[in-house]
């Protein structure tokens, strides 16, 4: 390698081209320690420029799906009522066809083998959120009210509306989300793993968000000791002012029942004075009479037609072994005639051919109804024939079956229900080609009538999503906490810092390392990776906008929460989070 010598053009020329050679990359890449700081190039996603301008696009057509909601909202045209019906239907009708016609058509036995691992994500994402909020609120000093609020907005992130849009966009803009494991893997195969990967964690969610976030970390304010002084001085003033007004409601309902004894006194008195030859039918502890109850009613009843053997026919029907027995207006007036019986639980039967329905319905019940007694009481028979000790063991084994019904009906939603059907369905090959191969009968009518409603299902969501943010950030005049307006701004601060930036610096080497060295193959699907990294930073869920509002814990400070995250912070998130992700890929290879 020569020197620079600036006295001859030449040795210039040469000078340079050594100095060219020097610095060729492969020179470098065989001679320089520091090789690992360089920028590799990058085969599985586009240039940074490139990648911003897709995100950006995905994050826009998220926006303007849901922005007619936003503004319609905003005019009074969409309230609170409408909201929940269309979020409802969703839940129960379009959300679980966009589920099955995802997962039923592209998975199959082996892919869902490894799914385990992601609860095991899922509790290390919680636990991060819990202990990064736990610490920024003791930084701010909160107490524990305030303290359990910030936990609440950094653990419970949105893996429901949002995320669903961003992954079915970003399938669809980002090339480079393809399996190689998967021969032939294409968009609608990385968009439904994607909603598989997000509807686990989303019921994982949900089963920690409406337990320990409803009943403990947004508790309402009584619950907590510290106000328990503050809510007494608030009670005792607002019982003062009750006490008030009952002490001079209590003076005029006296002079009422006053004025109603001495009404009664004169009744029982005539009535004495009437009756005085048969004293056994007056009771002195009997009931107060009523306005509707006529002199005849109150005789005696050796003198009422309407008394038979001691008891009373009241409106002319007496009930006897669960039947009404109508007496006839002519038997109250002292002519003998027979009742009609009819039984209440049984419908009246029409005459002519619309009774054979009803005669058949009736039939079917008394059969279903018998079968069961039978078998009822057979169980009971055998179950008490049986030594103890097994007995005990059946009555436990009962308790538990009943226990784990009762759990499952109450967790199982319709969106679960469809996983689960869809993951049966993509198990067996068969009941596959059935659905979803081109030409049968099911594929034509059934599959094609639930394809049809899934596609309302992601549009349904963004549009909701944009009423709720227009319900949420609209301003509910003067904040009544006075807690609230002096830590509101802290609050905020602290809940955008727990939920969309110290759990993703967190997470985001923890994530990388197990897409490096756990030996789990979905770790290594890209669209897997980046469901993790839009959790770890997502913005607050909105259900716990509802929750807030239920319990009455920070509203205002809420609806800011909603404003930012959604609107301002969502844009350079999605952009930072999708960018990581990749990132984790190309490394892990």
């Amino acid at each position: 390698m020569g020197y620079l010598d600036f006295r001859s053009p030449t040795s210039f020329r040469l000078t340079m081209a050594d100095m060219g050679a020097a610095f060729d990359p492969a020179t470098i890449r065989s001679t320089s320690p520091f090789v690992v700081f360089k920028k590799k190039p990058h085969d599985s996603h586009p240039s940074i420029d490139h990648l911003i301008l897709l995100v950006f696009e995905a994050v826009m057509e998220v926006v303007c799906v849901s922005l007619p909601g936003y503004i319609i909202a905003s005019m009074g045209e969409f309230d609170a009522d409408k909201q929940k019906f269309l979020a409802n239907l969703n839940v129960q009708l379009f959300t679980p066809c966009l589920i099955f016609t995802k997962l039923a058509s592209q998975l199959n036995a082996d892919k869902l083998v490894e799914l385990g691992v992601i609860p095991i994500i899922f509790v290390i994402q919680t636990l991060v959120s819990y202990l990064v909020a736990t610490t920024v609120a003791r930084c701010f000093g909160f107490n524990k009210r305030a303290s359990n609020f910030v936990t609440a907005m950094g653990v419970f992130g949105n893996s429901n509306s949002l995320p669903i849009s961003l992954v079915i966009s970003l399938s669809a803009t980002l090339k480079g989300l393809h399996w190689d494991k998967i021969p032939g893997d294409n968009d609608d195969e990385v968009a439904a793993r994607g909603i598989l990967y997000l509807m686990i964690f989303q019921q994982l969610g949900q089963l920690v968000r409406w337990s320990w976030g409803y009943h403990v970390l947004l508790a309402p304010k009584d619950k907590y000791e510290e106000y328990n002084d503050e809510t007494a001085e608030e009670g005792r003033f607002a019982g003062e002012q009750i006490h008030n007004e009952e002490e001079v409601a209590g003076l005029i309902e006296g002079i009422d029942i006053v004025n109603e004894m001495g009404e009664e006194d004169r009744v029982i008195r005539s009535r004495a004075n009437t009756h005085t030859d048969d004293s056994e039918g007056y009771e002195p502890a009997g009931r107060t009479p009523v306005a509707s109850t006529s002199r005849a009613e109150s005789e005696d009843e050796h003198d009422s037609p309407a008394k038979r053997n001691g008891k009373v026919y009241q409106n002319g029907y007496e009930s006897v072994n669960g039947h009404h027995v109508e007496i006839p207006e002519d038997s109250l007036d002292g002519i003998l005639s027979f009742p009609r019986i009819r039984n209440t639980d049984e419908p009246e039967i029409p005459a002519g051919i619309k009774g054979y329905k009803v005669r058949a319905e009736l039939y079917t019940k008394r059969a279903k109804n018998r079968t069961a007694a039978y078998f009822t009481s057979l169980g009971r028979r055998t179950f008490a024939a049986l030594p103890r000790p097994v007995q005990t063991v059946l009555a436990a084994c009962y308790r538990g079956w009943l226990k784990f019904y009762s759990f499952m009906w109450a967790f199982m939603n319709p969106p679960l229900w469809a996983m689960l059907f869809a993951i049966i369905v993509a198990s067996v090959p068969d009941l596959q080609r059935l659905f979803f191969q081109e030409g049968t009968f099911i594929n034509n009518s059934v599959t094609s009538a639930v394809t049809q409603s899934a596609g309302v299902a992601v549009p349904l969501i963004l549009v909701v999503l944009g009423a709720n943010l227009a319900r949420n950030t609209q301003k509910r005049g003067d904040v009544t906490d006075v807690e609230e307006k002096l830590i509101g701004t802290k609050l905020l601060v602290a809940s955008l810092i727990c939920r969309m930036l110290l759990p993703t610096l967190i997470m985001a080497p923890i994530l990388a390392v197990f897409a490096k060295y756990v030996p789990v193959s979905i770790l290594d699907d890209p669209i897997f990776v980046i469901v993790c990294f839009l959790l770890t930073g997502a913005p607050s869920a909105l259900q716990l906008a509802q929750i807030c509002q239920i319990n009455g814990v920070f509203e205002d400070v809420m609806s800011k929460i909603l404003f930012q995250s959604y609107v301002i912070w969502i844009l350079p998130s999605t952009l930072i989070l999708v960018m990581c992700a990749l990132e984790v890929v190309e490394w892990a290879k």
